[in-house]
């Protein structure tokens, strides 16, 4: 499989607080994957864990500390450091459509601007015919957009319009950052499949990053669990949410509601510490929750082990 991404051992460190009294937080501690070509890759874990850290690195709104990250174009060029997120073959989707576009301009100026930046075309109807296209990959056409502001749209309507928008470069890589959190449920699926009818036409890569483990296995070939700014579980989206390795995973696992009134929920369930404190953590990041946890988990960290094609951080295979 062709990678069109990489991340290689990258690490982001932030010091909070001040001169005298810092504190140094580990954000994305020595992270390491790769999305192939045509390939939905899945980035979840609970808020804090440093997905979207990796997300803003990856499009240049952060630095890493240490590390590298490679983009390789279509014609298998690698792009690194802030040339990535200026290639166009670098596209995002944000969690929220509505702070996507400001309120008092039209939509349809946003694909305008971004025809002219990127020079795609070298007249209006060219432009249209252009900005058509893209939205017809998602559903809508020009007309539908002409003259409207973003209040006139649906929240499910705006997120197509983003995605569309993010189109029109025709780039080999989407960064989806909690792509259907702010959309209805019943508008969530559709949006899936969208990204899944953009793999399979146009040959779009995804990023797909995630809190909600449900959508994530609907959609994904592959995920990364994250934890506290370490990967604990990575492989086949299968493999990784059906059969838990990781105690982790396993709870993560637990928490999706099932239609089965006979599975109540019944476990005791160990309330985590305050972020803050499960990154300054020695040893394990999940030593503090993990109903499996020894001694050596408090104080040394885990190397990653690979278990029946997955690879899992924990001593349990060590």
């Amino acid at each position: 499989m062709n990678r069109v991404l990489e991340l290689q051992d990258i690490t982001k460190v932030f010091h909070l607080g001040s001169m005298i009294s810092r504190l140094r937080i580990t954000a994305v501690d020595h992270v390491s994957f790769h999305v192939g070509s045509a390939e939905i890759f899945g980035l979840a874990g609970e808020s804090g864990c440093g997905k979207t850290t990796i997300a803003r690195m990856i499009l240049g709104f952060e630095e890493p500390t240490s590390g590298q990250i490679i983009y390789r174009k279509k014609d298998g060029t690698p792009v690194t450091g802030k040339e990535v997120w200026r290639t166009a073959g670098v596209q995002a989707v944000f969690q929220n459509p509505f702070e996507t576009f400001n309120p008092l301009r039209q939509v349809e100026r946003y694909f305008f601007e971004a025809v002219h930046n990127f020079r795609l075309a070298s007249s209006h109807s060219e432009a249209v015919a252009r900005i058509n296209k893209a939205l017809e990959a998602v559903g809508l056409s020009y007309k539908e957009i002409a003259g409207r502001y973003p209040a006139e749209f649906s929240g499910g309507q705006l997120q197509r319009v983003s995605i569309a928008r993010s189109l029109l470069t025709e780039p080999s890589l989407l960064i989806a950052d909690e792509p259907v959190s702010m959309v209805d449920a019943s508008i969530r699926m559709s949006i899936m499949n969208l990204f899944r009818e953009l793999v399979e036409k146009f040959g779009v890569s995804v990023l797909y990053i995630t809190h909600d483990l449900a959508t994530a296995y609907y959609v994904c070939d592959r995920i990364a669990i994250m934890l506290r700014g370490n990967i604990v579980a990575m492989g086949d989206v299968e493999k990784v949410l059906v059969k838990p390795r990781h105690p982790y995973v396993e709870l993560l696992r637990e928490c999706i509601p099932e239609t089965d009134p006979r599975k109540r929920w019944a476990a005791k369930v160990q309330l985590a510490e305050s972020e803050q404190e499960e990154y300054l953590r020695a040893g394990c990041k999940f030593a503090g929750r993990c109903p499996h946890v020894m001694e050596r988990c408090q104080r040394e960290s885990p190397k990653d082990i690979l278990v029946d094609g997955v690879l899992v951080k924990c001593f349990l295979y060590s």
